[in-house]
């Protein structure tokens, strides 16, 4: 039976992996409240105040009073990101294109960190806003590697490196270190010149053909076992690595 909440002070409480699928928030105050890598697929807010508002998020038919603002953001994220267009391939030429990019790009943000390091030492270890250091988030990038190219396309029941670190609350893939060890940049960068090569040795021979061949997961792991087509593995490592090196790039400016 689901519980009810009445006339609680819940101030400063802290949900996690907690599922609230179907919930009913009814003249609830959310003052100053943090979701943070939440799904709220289908949700509805209605007659709220929304004053000083920051949303993060992959966003399909958001509706604000009325009026469907999907294309309108993605444009203007076209406009200020140069590029972001790109990250949207749809043949092998695409995602060759989109990928040396992210591989230029990336190289202009390791130098920064290095610099950074160089100045402030620790600095790429250093957490802004509770979200990953510099470390972590291209130790998160070895394990979606490992996820998606290593069992989504390789084929490998259990690919991942021990240093990967997996999305925040996920339990499915055991044997990991802790995401809070702070290995050597130069350690982490070499594993991740390993995966960046695989994936430049998968994109070369790719052809339209093979962007359709679907390949079995087998056994616990992300992603979930099954058939994933190459299309499908291919994307997220791409809006990974994108999506990863902005958060990257915010939180080394702030630093």
């Amino acid at each position: 039976m689901a519980e009810t909440f009445r006339e609680r002070d819940l101030r400063g409480a802290d949900f996690e992996s907690v599922d609230l699928t179907g919930a009913t928030f009814y003249r609830t105050y959310l003052n100053g409240v943090t979701f943070r890598n939440v799904d709220m697929i289908g949700a509805k807010i209605l007659n709220a105040d929304l004053i000083d508002v920051e949303i993060t998020a992959e966003i399909r038919n958001l509706t604000i009073n009325g009026v469907d603002v999907t294309d309108y953001v993605e444009g203007e994220l076209d406009r200020r990101y140069p590029g972001r267009e790109k990250m949207r391939p749809t043949d092998p030429a695409g995602f060759r294109e989109a990928w040396d990019l992210l591989e230029e790009l990336w190289s202009g943000t390791v130098e920064r960190a290095r610099a950074l390091e160089a100045r402030r030492p620790g600095a790429i270890h250093e957490s802004v806003d509770g979200e990953w250091s510099f470390v972590q988030t291209l130790r998160h990038l070895l394990f979606v590697t490992d996820s998606w190219v290593g069992r989504g396309i390789l084929e490998v029941r259990d690919p991942w490196h021990r240093l990967g670190v997996p999305p925040t609350g996920m339990t499915r893939v055991k044997g990991l270190d802790d995401p809070d060890l702070r290995p050597s940049l130069d350690e982490v960068l070499s594993l991740r010149s390993e995966r960046t090569a695989t994936v430049e040795r998968i994109l070369t021979a790719l052809t339209d053909e093979g962007l359709d061949e679907e390949h079995r997961a087998v056994g616990a792991g992300h992603p979930t076992a099954g058939l994933w087509p190459v299309r499908r593995c291919l994307t997220a490592v791409v809006t990974e690595e994108w999506r990863h090196r902005d958060y990257a790039e915010r939180d080394l400016a702030r630093l």
